[in-house]
């Protein structure tokens, strides 16, 4: 009897024992978790707060020496999108103002094999504006890149000033990157063709929001380029 006795008191012990580094474990997951969680939360409060906060130029100069357009892909047949036919009808519009005497039109075969430069030169020739006043940069494959290439072609020919012209959602982060090149800069937006409907709206806003959380951790640093 008391042998019997002593194994009854002992295996809820061990049935303690076996349970405590599962408790230790889950609250160790736990933590975690919400460790991730909170700086998750952080990194799009400092993204948004960026964008928010971000000037929209460097300069009160209301002409400039050039008008940067800001590359977005054609369709699948070389046309303009929406968005980019949005992006250089502001620009014409933009140019017979008086605001620039050239624009500098920059992007490369990103979503597909038609150079986004290209189609945009095209697109801005067939509006009127001269070819000759159309410079175009071919190779640039992000919003960085854009930036950088079209510096370079500005300080090839002594140009110090330009207005950028891109959609609305998209100038929070291009002046984040114009603020590390050494131009004159003014953000531009290009108004929308046709209205957005919210959800679109919505979801651009969500992309930018997510793509300047890259550059604000990573690209800034791994793809930088002076121009």
């Amino acid at each position: 009897m008391p042998g019997v006795s002593t194994r009854k008191t002992q295996a809820p012990q061990r049935h303690r024992h076996r349970r405590a580094p599962r408790r230790r474990k889950s609250a160790w997951k736990s933590r975690t978790i919400a460790a991730c969680a909170l700086l998750c939360v952080a990194w799009v409060l400092w993204a948004v707060a960026d964008r928010h906060f971000v000037p929209s130029s460097n300069t009160v100069l209301n002409r400039f020496d050039a008008i940067i357009v800001l590359g977005n892909p054609a369709d699948n047949d070389g046309n303009p999108n929406p968005m980019q036919l949005a992006r250089v009808t502001e620009a014409v519009h933009e140019y017979e103002r008086g605001v620039a005497p050239r624009l500098i039109v920059t992007g490369g075969a990103v979503a597909n094999r038609y150079v986004e430069a290209q189609v945009m030169a095209r697109t801005a020739q067939a509006q009127g504006i001269p070819a000759s006043a159309v410079l175009i940069e071919p190779n640039a494959r992000d919003t960085i890149q854009n930036a950088c290439f079209a510096a370079r072609i500005m300080q090839a020919h002594n140009w110090g000033s330009a207005e950028v012209i891109s959609s609305a959602s998209h100038l929070p982060r291009s002046a984040m990157v114009f603020s590390h090149l050494p131009i004159v800069w003014r953000m531009h937006a290009a108004p929308d063709l046709q209205p957005l409907s919210s959800m679109s709206a919505a979801r651009l806003t969500a992309l930018e929001t997510l793509k300047t959380m890259r550059y604000l951790v990573w690209a800034q640093w791994r793809e930088r380029c002076d121009p």
